[in-house]
């Protein structure tokens, strides 16, 4: 059995980050010692996830801690940071699981490679499975995307497509364990829409990650703002696949409130929607109006149940 500072320097040391990287005391001592980037904020998020609640206990390690890492990178995508740096406490229920501890590990690194971002520091205990990941990224003053940004008259609009995650989840809980699936890969493999936050500084004027459910995020956004909305569901665009799993009614219930999207819903002007097209359709990805900012609160368009997508004290969560 591994003592804790075994598996810290056997996993989670990688080569250790440089001036370059603005780290200056990385892994193994007390704290890490970071050098922000002079005239940048700092944007830090926390998230945890939990076996059992966040994903599927038996789901793959490599999944586990990519997906770890994505929804944490998520929450700077929709604040327009870059990422820059993280820290990781993980809580393992035996300190033996080498293959295991193996495959999370290089789902964690890869991602951390993909988006340029340093771990410099953590901690691993014993317990029931569960990681939580600090992310600290850099965005310019006044480039911040908040969600308390949004004005009447702007363009309410989302990247990518919307229902994959939960559709992925539901496919899950039927029985379904084709990685390859687009549906699951979906859940399990998030894509934080790091270069999409870049890309669209000085054109959203509000943002938020859809992790939670649109409508249930939407609602963040109104009431930081003040503001109401109405929505066009018609132009919902909905993942590739979903409504053949599902059938056309659930999956416009996933597309509005199935969380494990972790696409950008965004407030703009209307002068900059084409420009904001543009933007993202270089990054290969599309950016679908689906209402607009109005002054009345509330949201109209939809039917507001009582369904609120994602909360994490009124059940639900994956098998």
């Amino acid at each position: 059995m591994h003592s804790e500072f075994e598996l810290i320097t056997r996993y989670f040391t990688p080569d250790p980050p440089g001036a370059e990287d603005g780290v200056s005391l990385g892994v193994g001592d007390d704290c890490t010692l970071l050098v922000p980037t002079p005239g940048q904020r700092l944007a830090v998020s926390v998230d945890t996830s939990v076996a059992g609640v966040h994903f599927p206990e038996e789901a793959p390690a490599a999944a586990v801690g990519h997906r770890a890492l994505a929804v944490s990178l998520s929450d700077l995508a929709a604040m327009g940071a870059r990422a820059r740096w993280c820290l990781m406490s993980l809580t393992l229920p035996a300190s033996d699981d080498g293959p295991w501890l193996a495959d999370f590990a290089r789902g964690f690194h890869e991602l951390c490679a993909a988006t340029g971002t340093a771990l410099v520091g953590g901690d691993v205990t014993r317990g029931s499975l569960s990681i939580g990941v600090t992310v600290m990224g850099e965005v310019p003053p006044e480039q911040a995307l908040t969600r308390s940004g949004a004005r009447p008259g702007d363009v309410l609009a989302v990247t990518g497509a919307l229902g994959g995650g939960a559709g992925g989840l539901a496919l899950w809980r039927r029985g379904e364990r084709d990685a390859g699936h687009p549906l699951l890969k979906r859940y399990l493999h998030p894509l934080p829409r790091l270069e999409v936050g870049l890309a669209l500084r000085g054109l959203a004027m509000a943002a938020i990650d859809i992790s939670d459910g649109l409508l249930a995020d939407l609602g963040h956004v109104l009431e930081c703002s003040g503001v109401g909305a109405e929505l066009t569901p018609e132009t919902l665009p909905l993942a590739e696949g979903l409504s053949a799993a599902l059938g056309e009614e659930r999956a416009l219930e996933a597309g509005l409130h199935g969380g494990d999207d972790y696409e950008l819903l965004v407030a703009l002007p209307p002068e900059h929607l084409d420009e904001a097209r543009e933007r993202l359709a270089a990054l290969g990805l599309a950016l679908t109006q689906v209402g607009r900012v109005s002054e009345a609160p509330g949201v109209r368009g939809v039917a507001v149940s009582g369904e609120r997508g994602w909360q994490h004290f009124q059940g639900g969560g994956a098998p």
